[in-house]
């Protein structure tokens, strides 16, 4: 008989998954808080600066309303067109609110 005891191992934790290998793009979040009557001029005009990767629109108390994904790089005139579905969308929820936020996610060349 042998005095040695074995103590149990927990098991190994995971490996973490590798982090996304980016371009030297960093991610910059940004958010404004806007009447509800100008939340279509100011996505308009952030659509056509061109850099901005999604926008989520909040209400004041933070409750996410619509999400909208973009393509980076793309031509302000054509993804306004394409973006014309859920600019209607936008109208209609201006309507109802008073004050929204919207959340700016773009990517800066770094």
């Amino acid at each position: 008989m042998s005095d040695e005891v074995k103590v149990p191992q927990p098991p190994e934790a995971p490996e973490a998954p590798a982090a996304p290998k980016t371009d030297g793009a960093k991610t910059i979040t940004e958010q404004l808080e806007v009447a509800g009557n100008q939340l279509v001029d100011q996505v308009q005009d952030l659509i056509k600066q061109g850099n901005v990767r999604k926008l989520v629109i909040k209400t004041a108390d933070d409750r996410e309303l619509i999400q909208v994904s973009l393509t980076v790089g793309a031509v302000a005139g054509v993804a306004t067109a394409l973006a014309a579905p859920w600019l209607a969308a936008l109208g209609a929820i201006a309507a109802l609110v008073a004050r929204v936020k919207i959340e700016i996610i773009r990517e800066e060349e770094g």
